[in-house]
């Protein structure tokens, strides 16, 4: 599925929600949770996580992955937290006012 503009970084901030995680791991986070709807490409992912450490919404520190691979594992900040629930209460209010739209009449 293509993503609207902003899709992918809410995404990214949900999927970091609980724990911080690595790109490989956000991507597969996001395919599991869409039932193999989204399948984000790395060409999306790492500019979309890029865009969310300038706007300082994450943090990024080098660590060793499970696999004993060295691995930048993203974290939420406090500011990322607050837009996080700032942009899933816009998409709540999207998916109402699409779904009265496209529901049948009657």
């Amino acid at each position: 599925m293509e993503f609207l503009q902003g899709t992918l970084e809410v995404l990214i901030l949900r999927s970091l929600q609980a724990e911080p995680n690595h790109a490989y791991g956000i991507g597969q986070f996001l395919e599991q949770q869409s039932g193999n709807e989204f399948v984000v490409d790395n060409g999306s992912l790492y500019p979309a996580l890029q865009r969310l450490l300038q706007r300082r919404w994450l943090t990024a520190q080098w660590k060793m992955s499970p696999n004993a691979r060295r691995a930048r594992y993203y974290r939420l900040t406090p500011l990322g937290r607050k837009q996080l629930v700032e942009e899933s209460s816009k998409w709540q209010r999207f998916v109402v006012a699409m779904s009265r739209v496209l529901s049948p009449e009657g």
